[in-house]
C-alpha cells in the first residue's frame, strides 16, 4: 500500500473500525490492520456473518450507537463503521464528534490528491444528492471542480460515472462512491 502518510498519521492515534458483521470485514482487517497498522483488537465485528450477528448493519447514530458511545469516552481519536455491503459509512472523531455524510464528501474532494488513485488519475467532478448540504459545493468551487446535484438514488450517480462526469459521489444516508471501485 502506498499509504505512507495515512499509515504514519494513524500509527500515532487510537483508531477503531466496525464492519457491522458485513462484507467489509475482510477489507477492514486488510486495509486498517495490515496496510495501515491499526491493532486488530481495535477492530470490531469484522467477521462477515449471514445474519450480521443479529444486528442491523446500518452505520448511523442509531444502529452504530455502540461505536458512538465508545468514541464519546474520549480515548479513541478516529472511528469508522461500514454497512452490510460496504457502500455506506459513518465517521466519528474524538468524543463522538460526528462527521456528516456531506462533510465527508467535502473532505474527500478537498484532499483527493492524497488518495493514490486520484493522484494518478484525473479528478473530474463530484455528485451529491439533493438532500445533502452544499459543503462540497464550496470546496469544489474553490478548486474549479464541477458539482452535479441529483435526485436521491444511486442510478443518477451511476449515470454520471458512466458518462465520465464525476469521480466521487455522496448522499444523505451515509453513502459514498467512487469511480475507482465501480
Amino acid at each position: 500500500c502506498k499509504c505512507t502518510f495515512l499509515r504514519s498519521y494513524l500509527s500515532k492515534r487510537k483508531v477503531t473500525g466496525d464492519a457491522m458483521s458485513g462484507v467489509m470485514g475482510n477489507s477492514l482487517v486488510e486495509i486498517f490492520s495490515k496496510d495501515l497498522g491499526v491493532e486488530i483488537e481495535h477492530l470490531v465485528r469484522y467477521k462477515s456473518l449471514p445474519d450480521f450477528g443479529g444486528s442491523h448493519p446500518d452505520p448511523n447514530l442509531v444502529y452504530g450507537k455502540d461505536l458512538v458511545e465508545k468514541m464519546k469516552q474520549g480515548e479513541l481519536e478516529f472511528g469508522v463503521a461500514f454497512d452490510g455491503d460496504g457502500d455506506r459509512n459513518m465517521i466519528l472523531g474524538r468524543n463522538g464528534f460526528f462527521v456528516t455524510p456531506s462533510d465527508s464528501l467535502a473532505i474527500i474532494t478537498a484532499n483527493h490528491a492524497l488518495i493514490p488513485f486520484f493522484s494518478a488519475n484525473k479528478f473530474i467532478g463530484v455528485g451529491r444528492s439533493l438532500p445533502t448540504s452544499r459543503a462540497v459545493d464550496k470546496v469544489a468551487e474553490k478548486m474549479g471542480i464541477t458539482v452535479y446535484e441529483t435526485p436521491t438514488g444511486w442510478k443518477y450517480f451511476g449515470n454520471l460515472m458512466d458518462a465520465g462526469m464525476i469521480s466521487v459521489c455522496g448522499e444523505e444516508s451515509f453513502g459514498t462512491g467512487s469511480i475507482h471501485i465501480r
